[in-house]
């Protein structure tokens, strides 16, 4: 497995599988991995309940494990990108 360490290292991809493909066989470093992780501007942070199926928080967790992530920080981190499609 090679680890990416700089974002120049990642191409653009003409599909998907061409895609999985390259992450099949790469990773991102610690480095790059923390830098992608959303981090507020304030560390304050209101605590919620979410109810999911099973079957899906442990996608969820699988997906998460898979790139070295706590699956609270990954849900958080996707809810974030959604929150910037979602205003432009």
């Amino acid at each position: 497995m090679q680890t990416i360490n700089d974002w120049a290292e990642i191409p653009e991809f003409e599909d998907e599988e061409e895609e999985a493909k390259f992450w099949a066989g790469n990773q991102l470093g610690p480095r790059l991995m923390n830098a992608s992780i959303h981090q507020p501007d304030s560390r304050e942070s209101t605590t919620i309940t979410l109810r999911f199926d099973p079957r899906m928080l442990a996608r969820i967790k699988r997906i998460a494990r898979s790139r070295f992530l706590n699956y609270q920080s990954m849900i958080k981190q996707w809810l974030s990108e959604r929150l910037e499609d979602e205003i432009k």
